[in-house]
């Protein structure tokens, strides 16, 4: 094998995005790789928790107090209204368009409240209950699980 034919498998290997290539034949033995390699990113994996386990521990320890003291403006406001599917949040129709509900705004049942793009289908969610938008817990365009809040009512 010759230069030429290694470089057209490396041009070939950067077409497909491979990052591993092993020919051999009889005698000849070619291996070629690109990007990190895999035991130096165990290693590397490894190490990880052991330091991040202590920095995370001291914030934790020190943000305790703090919540303590906080409890009563962190409780509900309302009930909450959760996303029954995993996709993109959005809060208004179309980018140009204003948004289906604003904090403050009253909402009655059945009234469409945001979309949820799923799989390139996009699926209005409506208020379960009348009430006024107290929260807005998630931003425009942000990707949403199952269960997620996305308002709370008052």
């Amino acid at each position: 094998m010759d230069l030429k034919d290694i470089k057209n498998i490396v041009a070939l290997m950067n077409e497909h995005e491979l990052s591993y290539f092993h020919l051999e034949q009889g005698e000849f033995n070619l291996k070629l790789k690109k990007g990190p390699d895999a035991d130096s990113i165990a290693s590397l994996l490894s190490a990880m928790p052991q330091v991040a386990a202590a920095p995370a521990a001291a914030p934790v320890a020190a943000a305790a107090p703090a919540p303590a003291g906080a409890l009563p403006d962190a409780a509900p406001v309302g009930e909450s209204i959760t996303s029954p599917m995993v996709g993109t949040f959005y809060c208004k129709p179309s980018p140009d368009a204003d948004n289906f509900v604003e904090v403050g705004s009253t909402v009655s049942e059945g009234q469409t409240i945001c979309i949820i793009e799923a799989m390139k289908v996009m699926n209005e969610i409506k208020a379960e209950k009348s009430g006024t938008i107290a929260t807005l817990a998630v931003d425009d365009g942000t990707p949403v699980q199952f269960g997620d809040t996305l308002f709370t009512l008052k």
